[in-house]
């Protein structure tokens, strides 16, 4: 027996438990002082922004008519459907990201910081233009804090560029 081996594999597993530990402990306790993290479904037509900068809207404009978003996504030659999907595979491979919800128009996520476990609540609508095309809007927005630091517009940003990486490297006439 190597007892190197041994050793090293009880300390990496020690640390994963901590960790782990650590994790679900720092969960439960913004639970418990702010509330469910979930911050439930948003409506586009009538969102309006924060006054805290604790926020970021991906957004057609005339979708989100009462909110100026900080990003227009492309309008994607996909149908809705393929779109959600492809949005789907490509967030399940986040860190630290779980679907909370899902329902025919809006699927909403829950995104937590590395370290200290922070949730944000990100919203993702698929929006149908026809003709083989569609687009989305997303609303990211932290429940602890009063700012985020930039966090949910770099997300916003990072997952509009997966998406579209995702949509791009699409074979030529699957995009129904």
């Amino acid at each position: 027996m190597d007892t190197s081996r041994e050793i090293a594999a009880g300390h990496t597993a020690a640390r994963h438990g901590l960790w782990g530990g650590w994790q679900n402990g720092m969960a439960r306790l913004w639970q418990t002082m702010f509330g469910s993290p979930d911050l439930g479904a948003v409506d586009f037509a009538t969102l309006e922004r924060r006054r805290t900068p604790n926020d970021s809207l991906a957004c057609p404009a005339d979708f989100c008519p009462r909110a100026k978003p900080d990003l227009e996504p492309p309008v994607y030659s996909v149908s809705a459907e393929r779109l959600r999907s492809i949005a789907a595979e490509a967030l399940a491979r986040e860190p630290d990201t779980a679907l909370l919800h899902s329902d025919p128009n809006q699927d909403r996520y829950l995104v937590r910081t590395r370290l200290l476990r922070f949730p944000d609540t990100v919203n993702l609508s698929v929006i149908d233009l026809g003709e083989g095309r569609s687009t989305l809007a997303l609303y990211s927005r932290s429940q602890i804090g009063r700012s985020d630091l930039g966090a949910n517009q770099r997300r916003l940003r990072r997952w509009v560029d997966r998406i579209s990486r995702s949509v791009a490297a699409e074979p030529r006439g699957s995009g129904s």
